[in-house]
């Protein structure tokens, strides 16, 4: 299952970062990421995923996830195996007792779901997005203890 998943991650992120017009450019992309599949294989993957094909900025047709006025393209992408070995972490900003986490577009949501699960004292709750997570400092906490609290989830914050 883990493969699948580590897959289905990096499908996630070509279909994202790359304009593919048809299932044999994804099974390439794929294949240069270590990923060698069927054609039927990505048939179900992509049904899974809900990907629609819709017009480019150039009019040609491409892969889109869902909602994907929310991926942002990248005109230089990464890797999509780079792209998973890192947190995604942007940037941090605090007003009053309020927090303001940028991310990547697509994980903000991975993140806020750990920060709410990791039981940080110094923290009541996120909202999350697609590239941003809101969250509520408790009364009384630095900034400093919540950085210090959000080192064990997003390990480049400082």
């Amino acid at each position: 299952m883990k493969v699948k998943n580590s897959r289905m991650e990096t499908l996630k992120m070509l279909i994202s970062s790359m304009e593919l017009g048809s299932q044999e450019e994804v099974l390439q992309a794929l294949e240069k990421e270590g990923y060698k599949l069927t054609q039927a294989t990505l048939s179900r993957d992509l049904k899974q995923l809900k990907v629609a094909k819709a017009a480019s900025m150039n009019g040609k047709y491409v892969y889109v996830l869902p909602n994907e006025t929310m991926y942002k393209r990248i005109s230089k992408p990464r890797s999509a195996i780079e792209m998973l070995q890192t947190s995604g972490f942007l940037s941090i900003n605090f007003s009053g007792n309020m927090g303001v986490i940028k991310t990547r577009p697509g994980y903000a949501s991975s993140i806020a779901y750990n920060i709410d699960n990791s039981d940080i004292p110094e923290i009541l709750g996120t909202i999350a997005g697609d590239d941003t997570i809101f969250i509520v400092v408790r009364e009384g906490s630095s900034r400093q203890e919540v950085i210090d609290g959000l080192n064990m989830i997003i390990p480049n914050i400082n």
